[in-house]
This record gives structure tokens, C-alpha cells and sequence, in this order.
């Protein structure tokens, strides 16, 4: 069911009508690989059989006809997307918790990697191992993970700006204030919802990993 001009519309998909539409927006988001690629790299389907789905959404008005590698703003609304943020130096258990317990809301996961300069700012002590770039590809190698990308210059807004979530996720023990974020995006026109996620495992953390562990295996 999607929203269209205030009105609540029934539309009949399936999950692979849903899976190409996921596809279609993250390649949009991500131009560096089609989204015929990125359902392939999951689910090996022939490209004839993806045609014929992106045919018929796109009678059903939910991709554009004259630009098959775009949504139309029916078919936006017809997934829900949830952005995460954090550093992600090392991935532990909670973050794995976390990230699956975001995918579970929606139906496109999108996982934003902190830039350096940004994590530093916040936290200044902190220690940060990998550089954006291995950070970035240890989250992409999640296979819940939908599309893990840097942060984008200037602000945390400037990047929900470029995403555009239905739903912003929160770790149980981020510092940021759902308030907060939900008052910053309606000043963008940006209609968010904050939630933050619990977790059965508090005593997972980054920051206890890498005081017990990071001197001894990365030398640091």
C-alpha cells in the first residue's frame, strides 16, 4: 500500500517486483553498478526475466517510461528506506544485531559510513584503524546490507538529504537525540522517522574491542 496525494493506494507486488524496484533505487543512489548487476550479485536472475518485470512496473506506474532506471514518485513511496549511520571500524556482534534489526523496518537498508575527520570531530580520543574506504567495503560485504556509502561533505543532514530515508535508525547507544534529528530534517522537508534500536548484547562495543584488543593486533 502507497500514499499517492494524501490518499492510501493499493498496489499488488511480489517480493521479486519489490527486490527490482530495491535494485533500481540503490542504483540510483549509486550509479557505479546497474541495477540489473546488483540483483544478479544476490539473486541470479536472467536479464530477460528483469526486463519483463521493469515492464510491467512501469505500466503499473511505479518506473519511469521514459527513464526505466528510475522510480516514479509512486513507486518511491511503494519501498521504505532506513539509513543508519556510524563508524563501523571494527564489526562486532551488536553491530550485526543493529543492522539487521534496521533492515527489519524497511525494505532497502542503506548503512552510512562516518568519514574520519567526521568520527574524530565528534569523539576527538578516538582511535580509528581503517580508512573510509576498507570501512565502507566491510559493511558492503554484509549481505543484509542494501548500500553502505561515505558521508557526504558538510553535515549528517547533508546525507539524509541525498538519501532521502523513510526512517532513520538509531544504536542504542549513539548520542544523537531523536528529537533532535527529526526537528533538523523537518527543517530540510525531509519526513523522517528517528526510532532507536535496542539491542541483547549492550556489552558489545567498539570501544571496549579495541582497548582489550587493538594494541595487540593492530600494533597501534
Amino acid at each position: 500500500m502507497v500514499s499517492v496525494c494524501g490518499k492510501e493506494m493499493l498496489i499488488d507486488m511480489d517480493p521479486m517486483d519489490k527486490a527490482v524496484l530495491v535494485s533500481l533505487h540503490v542504483s540510483t543512489l549509486d550509479p557505479t553498478v546497474q541495477a540489473y548487476d546488483r540483483i544478479w550479485s544476490r539473486l541470479p536472475i536472467s536479464r530477460e526475466y528483469f526486463d519483463s518485470i521493469v515492464d510491467r512496473l512501469i505500466k503499473m506506474g511505479l518506473i519511469e517510461k521514459n527513464d526505466p532506471s528510475k522510480l516514479t514518485f509512486i513507486g518511491r513511496d511503494a519501498i521504505k528506506v532506513v539509513l543508519v549511520g556510524g563508524v563501523f571500524d571494527l564489526i562486532h556482534p551488536g553491530h550485526i544485531h543493529t543492522l539487521k534489526a534496521a533492515k527489519a523496518v524497511g525494505d532497502l537498508l542503506v548503512v552510512i559510513v562516518a568519514r574520519t575527520y567526521t568520527a574524530q570531530k565528534i569523539k576527538k580520543d578516538r582511535k580509528i584503524y581503517h580508512e573510509e574506504a576498507l570501512r565502507k567495503e566491510l559493511v558492503s560485504s554484509l549481505s543484509f546490507v542494501d548500500l553502505a556509502l561515505v558521508g557526504r561533505e558538510g553535515t549528517l543532514y547533508d546525507t539524509v538529504e541525498y538519501v532521502k530515508p523513510n526512517v532513520i535508525a538509531l544504536g542504542y547507544d549513539q548520542s544523537h537525540s531523536e528529537r533532535e534529528i527529526a526537528e533538523n530534517c523537518a527543517k530540510r522537508n525531509l519526513n523522517v522517522q528517528v526510532i532507536r534500536l535496542s539491542t541483547p548484547i549492550p556489552g558489545s562495543k567498539s570501544s571496549k574491542i579495541k582497548e582489550e584488543l587493538g594494541d595487540s593486533i593492530y600494533g597501534i
